[in-house]
């Protein structure tokens, strides 16, 4: 693998030294900060930005991965290559700044993203928590947004992995509740993308089982799902009813003692 660095010069003149180094040590608030990756928010010049970094995921994770027929996640390239995939394909997503990767070495290699701050946001995830005060008109169109990001999220090949409603984000400024539109819509958090995929296969069926979970967390109704289903891909029964099973397993599994304290034990890091 190839070393690579791409950082405009608005960011270098901020920095000092090596410029790899300094965007890999920078401090900054932390977002969140788990075994071998951190994502930090740090403030250059008067402007704001998300930095993730990655550290090298160990030999025992990559095993961990191929052994259960997953892909690994080895750098930050996954979510570089998915931002730009996401713009090809005119999907809102946090625009690129910077990114670089430094070493061959699967298990060590260092690879940072940098994302612009999009600012003051607000998640479908707690839109949904608040349900109830919003029309009937807002709801349907929220509900139509979101299965038509899916839609070309998916006729393109993509799934996200990660595919929750917390990951469907909205500027604050764009937030109105009479004439919302796909065009609003930010998708964030792509750094397990993958590309290449069948619109009718496993890995569309998981994405979509997880955002049936995030749904039944939300407290969504069974219409709010209709509108989901009749405005997202032709899909046959036996998908949907695929989806619906994983789901009720993703519910579990989240409701589950172990799943709770390694939330909590994540929680504590960034703290």
């Amino acid at each position: 693998m190839n070393n690579i660095l791409v950082v405009p010069d608005e960011i270098k003149k901020h920095l000092s030294g090596d410029v790899f180094q300094a965007l890999m040590q920078m401090p900054g608030t932390a977002f969140r900060d788990v075994r071998g990756r951190k994502t930090i928010q740090v403030k250059l010049g008067d402007k704001s930005y998300f930095i993730k970094q990655h550290f090298g995921v160990g030999w025992g994770e990559i095993f961990k991965n191929l052994v259960s027929f997953k892909k690994p996640i080895l750098s930050a390239m996954t979510e570089v290559s998915a931002i730009q995939k996401l713009s090809a394909i005119n999907i809102l997503t946090t625009p690129l700044v910077a990114y670089g990767q430094y070493g061959c070495n699967p298990a060590t290699m260092q690879s940072f993203v940098m994302t612009e701050d999009l600012g003051e946001i607000v998640t479908v995830e707690e839109l949904c928590a608040n349900w109830s005060q919003y029309s009937a008109s807002f709801k349907q169109a929220l509900m139509q947004a979101v299965a038509e990001c899916a839609s070309k999220l998916h006729s393109a090949g993509l799934v996200h992995r990660d595919f929750y409603l917390c990951h469907f984000v909205l500027k604050k400024q764009d937030l109105n509740c009479e004439s919302l539109k796909i065009e609003n819509l930010h998708l964030i958090d792509l750094h397990r993308m993958l590309q290449g995929q069948t619109i009718n296969g496993r890995t569309v069926m998981k994405d979509i089982a997880g955002l049936y979970f995030s749904a039944l967390q939300c407290g969504l109704t069974t219409q709010d799902l209709d509108v989901f289903e009749r405005h997202y891909l032709q899909q046959t029964a036996d998908f949907w009813t695929k989806v619906e099973s994983r789901a009720q397993i993703l519910l579990s599994k989240f409701n589950s003692q172990k799943f709770q304290q390694r939330l909590l034990k994540e929680k504590a890091a960034i703290r």
